[in-house]
């Protein structure tokens, strides 16, 4: 039973198993959770602790299970790249498209020190990397909606 829930997470409910490209299926899975969130930053917060400790963890059983580091069916990761993104941005839905491609360029692109973070432990090397591609992609959108002078 145990064993099920956490796959059932580790997945995003069978996102992670989508034929192709599960991890841009679960960046959406992501955006889409942003967007049901309350828009405070405290909110925010709590989500991006939560599903941490959540993938954290279930990516550890996810590994235990598949036998494999990083298995490509994981992607609550993505889920938490996407809400690190979205992080306090003045973003509706055009920033959050531009968001997803940020997110996805970086969490593919791995820079220094995202490519290290992956080689932790279990679940949390899981989590980590997306993270910091999530800070950076965060960022990234950050100076895009202040340039571009986007509102919000």
């Amino acid at each position: 039973m145990i064993r099920s829930v956490a796959l059932a997470c580790a997945t995003v409910l069978g996102v992670g198993y989508a034929p192709v490209a599960p991890g841009t299926f679960g960046s959406a899975a992501g955006l889409l959770l942003w967007w049901l969130l309350p828009q405070s930053p405290g909110a925010q917060a709590a989500a991006i602790a939560g599903v941490f400790a959540l993938g954290a963890w279930c990516g550890t059983v996810a590994e235990r299970d598949s036998g494999r580091i990083d298995p490509g069916h994981v992607v609550i990761d993505e889920v938490l790249g996407m809400l690190v993104t979205l992080f306090m941005n003045p973003a509706g839905w055009v920033g959050g498209g531009a968001a997803f491609v940020a997110f996805r360029l970086f969490d593919i692109a791995k820079p220094y020190p995202a490519d290290r973070m992956e080689r932790l432990h279990g679940g949390v090397g899981i989590m980590a990397d997306d993270a910091m591609a999530g800070v950076y992609a965060n960022l990234a959108l950050r100076a895009a909606l202040a340039i571009s002078g986007y509102p919000g």
